[in-house]
């Protein structure tokens, strides 16, 4: 991933449902002052919800951090989930198309991956998962900031 944030937007708990209910609603916030368009925001809000998901019952809880990013081309918005849950013994499996638990929305990260334009992930067995991710508006920063 080759963006550079301009700061950290936000840092929400993920421990519960309702903190599932915040994360969506900041997304989606955050996605649309920053110019992205309703399916893009959609789309970007789903993947948020099924990392969120999976932070909490798979990881035992954690964190959602989100920070606007730039390159010299176009913004974005960088979503990074971690916990410090027991990882994920088998990475290749867990993104492998059609791959889920049973228990989130049915996308599984393969699905998530799908939904946005860069994906990351590192996780370690009784460590813990960190999943990164970023999307980009259609803007490039001189037409968000002349419109």
């Amino acid at each position: 991933m080759s963006a550079a944030a301009a700061g950290v937007e936000a840092r929400l708990p993920i421990r519960s449902d309702l903190d599932l209910v915040w994360v969506r609603q900041h997304v989606r916030q955050s996605a649309a002052t920053l110019g992205f368009g309703l399916v893009d925001q959609t789309k970007l809000v789903t993947a948020a919800s099924e990392l969120a998901r999976n932070t909490l019952v798979y990881g035992g809880g954690g964190e959602m951090e989100s920070a606007r990013v730039a390159d010299a081309r176009r913004e974005g918005l960088r979503l990074t989930f971690s916990d410090r849950g027991p990882g994920i013994p088998d990475l290749e499996q867990a993104l492998s198309d059609g791959y889920t638990s049973g228990d989130g929305l049915g996308l599984g990260l393969g699905g998530a991956r799908r939904l946005v334009h860069e994906f990351a992930i590192d996780s370690t067995p009784g460590v813990g998962t960190t999943v990164t991710v970023i999307s980009w508006t259609a803007r490039t920063p001189r037409q968000r900031g002349g419109s």
